[in-house]
């Protein structure tokens, strides 16, 4: 067993120290022992490594940091990575206003639906790819400009308001609504097409969840619904992120208080577009909907049998009508002839009464 011998300077003792007066013996010094060590822990590990590779501290962080960014790389957790564009990588970070933040984290397919989680997950493996550290390690240029634009993109994504924002403006989230001939070209385009439209407009909806648009079976009261849910659309999108830059400086009050105003009022003209652009989109499609025409054909035939049989019981009434009448008629008729021959009798009896009277007179 190795013997280690450590060695301890004691501190100088302070000036006008007396051991007879300023001393006094608490305890003694106990017998030294010999024990058995073992030397543990990640930083021994590392001392040996070092000692083993003979590497300076620097070097052997730059190669560690290299492997542990190979080794995340290559971990494969049931997902595949999106390939970097190389336009994207000679991004310069001043304009980070401009950037995709989601396609810069690689979660170009996920967008507004990214979890906190997926977020974070995608910014480690960014970092450790990108890292200045490892270019350097590995020989290349020392450009952070694309780490910068990393760590931004995380920022606002990981700010609840500020991901907002730029989900609202975030154009590659947008899914196009389909013409007139992409629809009519096959049946049932009009429920594959647009559905996917009204599910990426639903992500605005303070509303949760949002009513979908179904297929060609649903019923009327589901698609009522649904246009109705539309036609009062309470959205939370906003335009605050394309605002222009307001100076940040006391000098120039005036100028800021009139760039504040551009931005409102820019924002409010945005919020009326996008407002008439859904109402539009709504137009649209309840114009191409089967199922409204279904619906609007079975209220008329509805509305026209309803008609029928209204008009049917007001003929029936009008005649049940005439054949009382006539039937009053009749029977008056009948007894005005009985009584006026009744008459007639009566008159005729008393003639023949008067008759037989002058007889008898004689």
């Amino acid at each position: 067993m190795a013997a280690i011998q450590l060695q301890a300077t004691l501190p100088s003792l302070p000036s006008g120290w007396s051991a007879e007066k300023d001393f006094k013996a608490v305890s003694t010094l106990s017998q030294p022992t010999s024990r058995a060590i073992e030397a543990v822990g990640p930083h021994f590990l590392a001392h040996a490594r070092r000692k083993r590779h003979k590497r300076t501290f620097s070097e052997d962080e730059r190669i560690q940091a290299a492997s542990s960014a190979k080794k995340t790389e290559d971990e494969d957790d049931g997902e595949i990575s999106e390939p970097e564009d190389p336009m994207l990588l000679q991004r310069e970070a001043k304009d980070w206003k401009t950037q995709d933040h989601y396609a810069v984290l690689g979660l170009s397919n996920k967008r507004w639906r990214a979890s906190e989680e997926e977020i974070k997950k995608a910014h480690r493996k960014k970092v450790l790819k990108h890292h200045p550290d490892k270019k350097a390690a590995s020989g290349q240029e020392e450009n952070d400009q694309f780490f910068k634009c990393i760590q931004r993109a995380t920022d606002i994504l990981l700010d609840p308001i500020k991901r907002r924002q730029f989900d609202s403006v975030d154009e590659n989230a947008d899914k196009e609504p389909p013409s007139k001939k992409e629809v009519q070209k096959k049946p049932g385009n009009f429920y594959k097409l647009f559905g996917p439209v009204f599910e990426s407009e639903g992500r605005f909806s303070k509303v949760q969840p949002v009513p979908q648009l179904g297929g060609p079976d649903a019923s009327r009261e589901h698609v009522e619904e649904f246009y109705n849910f539309w036609y009062n659309f309470d959205s939370w999108r906003s335009f605050e992120y394309l605002d222009e830059d307001v100076p940040d400086d006391n000098e120039n009050r005036d100028q800021k208080r009139h760039q504040e105003r551009k931005n409102l009022n820019a924002r409010k003209k945005r919020k009326v577009e996008d407002t008439q652009r859904l109402r539009k989109l709504l137009d649209d499609t309840m114009a191409q909907d089967e199922r409204i025409k279904k619906f609007r054909q079975e209220g008329n035939k509805e509305k026209n049998k309803k008609r029928l049989e209204k008009e049917a019981a007001e003929k029936a009434a009008k005649e049940e009508a005439q054949r009382k009448k006539e039937e009053e008629e009749r029977l008056q008729k009948e007894k005005d002839a009985s009584d006026k021959a009744a008459k007639e009798e009566s008159k005729k009896a008393k003639e023949a009464a008067k008759n037989a009277a002058k007889k008898n007179k004689r």
